[in-house]
């Protein structure tokens, strides 16, 4: 059986499945499940437990963004890491910056 604590955490927590790889991609804001105006601008954490990660990884997620904010110099074709296309799957349309780290996964 599951204790109670797995299946309804206190944090928001999603594990992640992406090219063959798995990570855990969680907040620490209590509020992102519960009010729906922090989802515009929040940081998101990503553990995957590789040897390549050396740290937790902050991601800043901004649901907001517009497209005349991108750098223009990039290629609107570019493709993304698939952890951005993941999370994009929940919120549509959004930016995700590394904050200074390579997308690694």
């Amino acid at each position: 059986q599951v204790c109670r604590g797995l299946r309804t955490p206190r944090l928001p927590v999603w594990l992640c499945g992406t090219a063959g790889r798995h990570g855990v991609l969680f907040s620490t804001d209590v509020r992102l499940l519960r009010d729906w105006r922090v989802e515009r601008h929040f940081p998101l954490l990503l553990c995957s437990g590789r040897r390549a990660q050396s740290g937790t990884a902050r991601l800043a997620v901004d649901t907001h963004s517009h497209p005349w904010e991108e750098d223009p110099r990039e290629d609107p074709g570019k493709r993304r890491p698939s952890l951005e296309m993941a999370i994009r799957s929940k919120w549509a349309g959004a930016t995700v910056s590394w904050n200074g780290t390579g997308p690694f996964f």
